[in-house]
This record gives C-alpha cells, structure tokens and sequence, in this order.
C-alpha cells in the first residue's frame, strides 16, 4: 500500500511538473537570467507553484534566479513565523513585505460586501512596487487552470465580456511582466500535491470567510460539471486556445464591415445555414440519465434515418 501511494505521488508531482514546463515554453514564461518574484501567500497553489519551479531551476538549461515574496496584510491571527521559518528552511531567498491593507479594506467595505476587489487592487500596488525594488523581471503567481475557467464565466455571466486570466501579461502599470506557470494545472492535482508535500497551509480570513462570492459559486458549477461529465472542463479550457474572431460578434476585432465574398473555399468557414451540432464524448453519455439517453437515443436515430436516405439518393 505505501509503495502505491508513492507511485502516485511521484506520478502527480510528475504531471505537475510536465504542465508547468509545457506552459512555460508554451508562452516564452522564463528566458535566460531572469529575476522572478514569486508571490507566495501561503496557500496550496501559491507553495506548489514555488516547489516546481524551484525543480525547475535546478534541471532548466539557462539560469534564473527565484525570489519569494509575501505581504503580510496584518490579518489578526495571521501566524508570521511560518512563511520565514519555511524559506529559510528550504534555502529560498525571501522578502516579507508588511503593509496593513486589512484595516483598510474593513474600515472601505461595509459589512457582509465582498471585499475582493480593494483588497486585489491594494495588494496588487504593494507587489508592483517591491517587484520593482527587487528588480525583478517577471512577477509569477499561483492561478491555475480552474482559476482560469471561472474567471471565464465570471465575466460573461456578471461582466458581458469574453475574457478570462491570460497565462502571460503585461501589469497594468505597463511596467512588469506577469506569468501562471500554473495554467495547464488543476486545482484537485494542486490540492492532492499541498497534501503530499505537507506544505504549511495558512488560510485565508478576508476572502475565504464569504460564502456568497460570486466566484465561489461559479467553482461550484464547475465542479458540478466536471463530476457529471468527465472531460468538459478540458474542453473548455482546449476552446480558449482555440478562438475563431470570425465566428464571434465583435466589430472591433473582427472587421465584419468590409468582409467580402472572396469566390474561394474556406475550411474555417461558417457552414451558414445550418446549426452546429457536436455529439457527446463517450464520458458525458455514461453520465446521463436513463431519460436523457432515450431521447439521445432517438436523436441519433433519427438522424442516422436521414443520413441513410440521403445515400441512397445520392449517384
């Protein structure tokens, strides 16, 4: 039993590992000589992504240099002796940062409102200006592929917008380089390898006290859907690397105004009058009810009648 529990934990920290450095070369994350700022908060995504990229370091054919940062927002009871006690440890140079933007945003934020957005906002104007001081090239954070998708249906569900968490940015102070290392990764391997690493977890009390944040139940259906159908976040996740501009309805990336027939065939064009259809993987039809399956069933059924008639009436 314990010789299978540690092929599956190397088996996982494996995958993890194959993820990051698919994405790393995947979006050009880290080139020769960079100085990154690894921004740690003390959680199970921020731990995992200093851990494999310290493995990264140490196998990676060009040099660069880790720095891990934490702010220390002055959460009452927030134990500061275990982010310190933890790098010097494991040997990782470190810059605690203390700035009490808690107070802050309980004095900003009335009670029982989110306060995601002041605390983002404040937090994220602490670490541009420490990256800076550290003159550090890239700025890594801990988001994850799940992260991705919610911020995904965040914005069109709350926001009207086809947007989600680009794997690489530029800051909006136009002056750092922000990389997820972590973006091919799931949340559950991230959680299974917090365990198997025993990383010590500080959780935290501003945001993981709200219940009702919007955020929290997009993850909720997420995770609904990926227990009932297998595969779906996957695809999900394979559609934002696979965009048509063409096929969505903005003017202002798609210039539909001068679009001409140009006479020639093309195979990413719209089939026009008739409606997209996709037949369900294999994992999302053993997921489906009795019910749902019988009408699926005649679906197909019916559909197979017409191909057949449509053979025997071609020449």
């Amino acid at each position: 039993m314990q010789n299978k529990h540690q092929y599956n934990a190397n088996k996982l920290q494996k995958r993890l590992r194959r993820l990051v450095g698919t994405a790393v070369a995947d979006f050009n994350m880290i080139e020769a000589n960079d100085k990154i700022m690894v921004c740690l908060s003390g959680g199970k995504d921020s731990y995992a992504l200093l851990d494999i990229l310290r493995n990264l370091q140490a196998h990676a054919p060009i040099p660069f240099e880790l720095v891990a940062v934490n702010l220390d927002q002055k959460q009452p009871g927030f134990p500061e002796q275990v982010l310190p006690e933890y790098l010097t440890r494991i040997g990782v140079p470190f810059r605690i940062e203390e700035q009490d933007t808690y107070s802050v945003v309980k004095r900003v934020i009335p009670e029982g409102k989110t306060t995601c957005s002041l605390c983002s906002r404040l937090r994220r104007g602490v670490l541009y200006r420490v990256a800076t001081e550290l003159g550090a090239t890239k700025i890594a954070l801990g988001h994850h592929r799940d992260d991705i998708l919610q911020t995904l249906f965040l914005n069109m569900f709350y926001g009207g917008k086809l947007k989600a968490m680009p794997p690489k940015l530029v800051s909006d102070d136009g002056k750092h380089i922000v990389i997820r290392p972590l973006a091919y990764c799931k949340e559950k391997d991230l959680s299974a390898y917090a365990e198997v690493a025993d990383f010590p977890i500080i959780p935290c009390n501003l945001c993981g006290s709200q219940p009702n944040l919007q955020r929290q139940v997009i993850k909720e259906m997420l995770q609904q859907w990926d227990k009932k159908f297998p595969g779906r976040l996957e695809t999900m996740f394979r559609s934002l690397q696979n965009v048509q501009l063409s096929h969505l309805a903005d003017p202002s990336r798609y210039d539909f105004v001068n679009l001409k027939a140009q006479g020639k065939p093309d195979l990413e064009g719209d089939i026009a009058f008739d409606e997209e259809s996709f037949e369900p993987n294999i994992e999302e039809m053993l997921a489906l009810s009795a019910s749902e399956q019988e009408i699926l069933d005649v679906k197909f059924e019916n559909r197979s009648i017409v191909s057949g008639q449509q053979d025997l009436i071609s020449p």
